[in-house]
């Protein structure tokens, strides 16, 4: 996976990173670690700026962030809740789980965004519940943003550390982005082997709109 990661870096530089970004925030199975990583490497040969690729990395994953935000307000809670109970079980995830973690996300939804934007996974879908439950745009452009760009910026300086360090770096890009892989598959396995639906399934909302109330 790596090879062709490198070569759109290297193509692109600037254009390259955003455009990897926002594929690792639309479809997270592309490693966001490796994306960075590549590109703090690049940085570190002189071929785009570090501050520069941090820049990109975060505009590009925050073009994909509110493009997931932005599907979840024009889906609507209803359909949103269908969706859920039908693959539910591919998902790891009900909607009494959902419902459980409303009240929680409107009185920290700020936070838990931000803290989200730093976790795997939960980067690209914690924009799901910021859309369904009425979080205010302004309040999740600003927080996620302070978010993807610390990771951007973590991963992207790793990358160029090691890259000022080591003349082979191929040589474990490889490797790393086949260890990141198993990692997220193994987890997905684990939850879905684990995972079992709540007792008590929550009721339907009778309205997509109903009970959301954007923030001020």
């Amino acid at each position: 996976m790596e090879d062709w990661i490198i070569r759109l870096v290297e193509w692109g530089h600037y254009w390259g990173v955003a455009l990897l970004m926002l594929l690792e925030t639309v479809f997270p199975p592309v490693p966001s670690e490796v994306i960075m990583t590549v590109a703090g490497v690049s940085a570190s040969r002189g071929t785009m700026s570090l501050w520069g690729t941090i820049a990109a990395g975060t505009a590009g994953a925050m073009l994909g962030n509110w493009l997931w935000y932005w599907l979840a307000i024009k889906f609507g809670e209803a359909r949103m809740h269908v969706f859920i109970d039908r693959y539910s079980r591919w998902l790891t995830l009900d909607w009494a789980e959902i419902e459980r973690g409303h009240g929680l996300f409107r009185k920290h939804g700020p936070i838990i965004v931000l803290v989200a934007r730093m976790l795997p996974t939960l980067r690209s879908l914690i924009s799901i519940p910021a859309g369904l439950f009425g979080m205010s745009l302004r309040r999740f452009l600003v927080f996620s943003t302070i978010g993807t760009a610390g990771w951007s910026a973590a991963l992207a300086s790793g990358g160029y550390f090691l890259g000022s360090q080591f003349d082979d770096i191929e040589k474990w890009l490889g490797p790393l982005s086949t260890v990141i892989m198993v990692g997220i598959l193994g987890s997905y396995v684990w939850r879905l082997a684990r995972w079992k639906p709540s007792a008590t399934p929550a009721p339907k909302p009778v309205d997509a709109r109903s009970d959301i109330h954007p923030e001020a």
